[in-house]
């Protein structure tokens, strides 16, 4: 049960989203200038198309969207619809992990100890969402996931969940009543981080083989060593189930999309024929991720009654 007051747990949530926002607008930058190698920093925000530099009022999440209609105010130019949408799913998602997982400081634990712990699940929660936001929306555009950013993001994923109550063990000598739940944890922490570690490494080996036979049989690159990197990435913060998961959802995307170029000939990739045209396989990951860490457990909890196991 909940002990949070009503009052904190939604002004966490509204202030989650709204830096959500903030941080959803800095990561249309990113993915803008990341595929040119532009620096993020310098020039200021500014059209694309007339390089109009854009005042304060017209850099507001979302807002300055709608106000300039979706239009550059000098050029006109039509502003993407990504722009709004990348700023909505990191506002959106970072409200839910908020409200999902509220600093819970009147348990039974010592506050510090509490405090530590549910700090540590809603700022990986958020690295999370950010994360798999930024490679969708750069393997959708550019066919790319980045190794600076599912290398390091997978190290993360793997540190904090397997070693996320490292100082709660460190504690154990201010709360000499909870020593003995401590020195379990500890036993259990070293359970975790080797059974994450062969998720890793499972969910990674997974793509591999798909990419091998693939090549095996139709003689050419099939998925990208981006995509596996994605789903150790997966794994390192989900677990191999909800990796798992993440990529028969992935698979199901990917047949619809599929299924859209070959019945909307203006869906596909400039003149070339629809066997050689290049799905984001990425993005329909993050996807399938994103779905997976919000209702992950439930669905494979109905999917094992269903089964019967």
């Amino acid at each position: 049960m909940d002990s949070n007051p009503p009052l904190i747990r939604i002004f966490a949530t509204i202030f989650a989203g709204l830096l959500g926002l903030a941080f959803g607008s800095f990561l249309n930058v990113c993915v803008t200038r990341w595929p040119t190698g532009e620096s993020i920093v310098k020039p200021g925000s500014h059209c694309r198309n007339c390089d109009h530099t854009l005042a304060w009022w017209e850099n507001i999440p979302l807002l300055s969207w709608l106000a300039l209609r979706g239009r550059c105010r000098k050029c006109h130019t039509p502003i993407s619809w990504r722009y709004p949408l990348v700023e909505l799913a990191v506002g959106g998602l970072w409200a839910i992990a908020a409200w999902r997982f509220p600093t819970n400081t009147l348990g039974p634990d010592p506050i510090w100890v509490a405090f530590y712990d549910s700090s540590i699940t809603l700022l990986g929660s958020m690295l999370f969402d950010w994360l798999l936001v930024a490679l969708a929306v750069l393997d959708a555009e550019n066919l790319w996931l980045p190794n600076w950013l599912t290398l390091p993001g997978t190290a993360a994923g793997f540190l904090i969940s397997a070693f996320g109550f490292v100082t709660a063990i460190a504690l154990n000598s201010i709360t000499p009543s909870r020593h003995h739940d401590f020195e379990y944890l500890h036993g259990e922490q070293w359970e975790v981080a080797l059974s994450r570690l062969i998720a890793i490494a499972a969910a990674a080996l997974l793509i591999l083989i798909i990419r091998w036979l693939y090549k095996l049989i139709r003689h050419r690159e099939g998925l990208g060593l981006g995509d596996a990197k994605l789903m150790a990435l997966l794994a390192a913060w989900l677990g191999l189930p909800c990796a798992l998961l993440s990529f028969f959802l992935a698979a199901i995307l990917g047949s619809l999309a599929a299924l859209a170029l070959l019945a909307v000939p203006a869906a596909r990739r400039g003149s070339q024929p629809w066997a050689t045209s290049k799905l984001p396989l990425g993005t329909f990951l993050c996807i399938g991720g994103i779905v997976s860490s919000l209702w992950g457990q439930q669905i494979i909890a109905a999917y094992r009654h269903w089964a019967g196991f």
